[in-house]
């Protein structure tokens, strides 16, 4: 049995194997190849129960002969690796037409010192952010944030290169790679990382004079509030961003929407929707939203709504908000359709429609299995539970295809 080169074209089992995210990559390569565990272990010289353990995240590869035996068995290009051919001029994802030619050599020659650090060089650091933002919608956050990182620790090398406003520029830029690597901690159920990346960026927000980003920084706390249930915490930190002196509208609605899915949590709903009603005001009349929140728009209010009907327990509009939600989010964005799709079938078997519960949730499996743990994924094992308490059949279906996969 050899390798299957023409595989490496796709995009998904690339980033991967720049992240050497071995998981991911396994699991990538069976679907593209139509391969099963066994075949794919004969070829890397693994177990079937191994290569099992290695794409459920339950064995690491730590040691360098098995991470020797993927790569050889499976071709690998050595170009995507750590120390592969060719040198980038920032660790990436593999992104067509985000950095040109030109802009590799300009990067690769300030990395080097040989070239003095530019608004040219910064743009195109800001263009490489932006479009791991939206990369890490598709293939989630485990195999961005290392990339990521090391992304931050080469722009904050620049920052002794920084002259004036170019200095005040790496600093916004530093802000920004570390609220979206707090977000990308806070996504992997790591709220101490969170936090620590949270405090960092809003010091750097306020020192460059960058409200907007201090603002989001401080609603995504209040999101991190919301996500361990606490309600009066989420308010507060929402409230607080809301009058951040220098947010955009769009930042503000963020930021009071999320202070609605705060009070709906404290079970305070004339608060929740007043708020919401507030939120979507305002983004009605933005026109200035930031890139970060790229987001944006009808279909994100309206999942959001469908949250708060969640927590108050109003299954037909959590519902009927989650589906509009939910048929407006393009394809790529994996790990969103993956929660809300959860968050749906929650409703389903909240109102006892057991059988769209059920479909839901195992529409939503392959997704929440690959890019939505833990939060999608702990949300199905929640409807199973709730589905196998009113004695449904479907409670017992939807256990057996989490467990198969757990």
């Amino acid at each position: 049995m050899e390798p299957n080169p023409g595989v490496w074209a796709h995009p998904h089992l690339r980033a991967a194997a720049t992240a050497e995210d071995w998981p991911t990559l396994l699991r990538t390569w069976r679907t593209l190849t139509g391969s099963s565990q066994s075949r794919l272990g004969a070829l890397i010289g693994l177990a079937q129960p191994d290569v099992s353990a290695i794409e459920n995240r339950r064995r690491s590869v730590t040691s360098v002969e098995v991470r020797q035996r993927i790569v050889g068995g499976l071709g690998v290009p050595p170009e995507l690796l750590v120390g592969g051919d060719g040198e980038l001029p920032l660790p990436s994802l593999v992104l067509p037409d985000v950095v040109s030619e030109a802009d590799t050599e300009r990067l690769v020659g300030v990395k080097r010192g040989g070239l003095r650090l530019d608004a040219a060089s910064l743009d195109t650091m800001d263009a490489l952010l932006a479009a791991h933002r939206r990369a890490e919608d598709t293939v989630g956050s485990r195999t961005v944030a290392p990339l990521v990182r090391a992304q931050f620790e080469e722009v904050a090398a620049l920052y002794d290169q920084a002259r004036g406003p170019l200095a005040d520029r790496v600093v916004r830029l530093l802000a920004e790679y570390a609220q979206f690597l707090a977000w990308m901690a806070q996504d992997q159920d790591n709220a101490p990382v969170a936090l620590g990346w949270f405090d960092r960026s809003y010091d750097w927000a306020l020192e460059s004079g960058h409200g907007d980003m201090a603002a989001t920084t401080m609603s995504m706390k209040a999101h991190l509030a919301w996500s361990n249930g606490n309600g009066r915490r989420c308010v507060r930190l929402a409230e607080s961003a809301a009058s951040t002196t220098g947010v955009s509208e769009a930042t503000r609605a963020m930021a009071v929407q999320m202070a609605g899915r705060g009070h709906a949590l404290a079970e305070e709903p004339g608060e929740a929707y007043r708020k919401l009603d507030e939120a979507q005001r305002i983004i009605a009349d933005a026109a200035d939203a930031p890139p970060w929140l790229y987001f944006y728009g009808e279909s994100w209010f309206a999942a959001q709504r469908g949250m708060a009907d969640l927590h108050l327990r109003n299954w037909a509009g959590a519902a009927d908000h989650l589906i509009v939600g939910l048929d407006g989010f393009a394809p790529a964005f994996r790990r969103d359709r993956a929660w809300y799709g959860s968050c749906l079938a929650h409703a389903y078997a909240g109102s006892g429609e057991t059988e769209a519960s059920l479909a839901t949730a195992l529409a939503a499996l392959p997704d929440a299995a690959d890019v939505g743990r833990p939060h999608a994924w702990r949300e199905l094992h929640k409807v199973a539970g709730m589905l196998l308490r009113r004695r449904a059949p479907e409670g017992r279906v939807l256990y057996e295809a989490l467990a198969a996969l757990d």
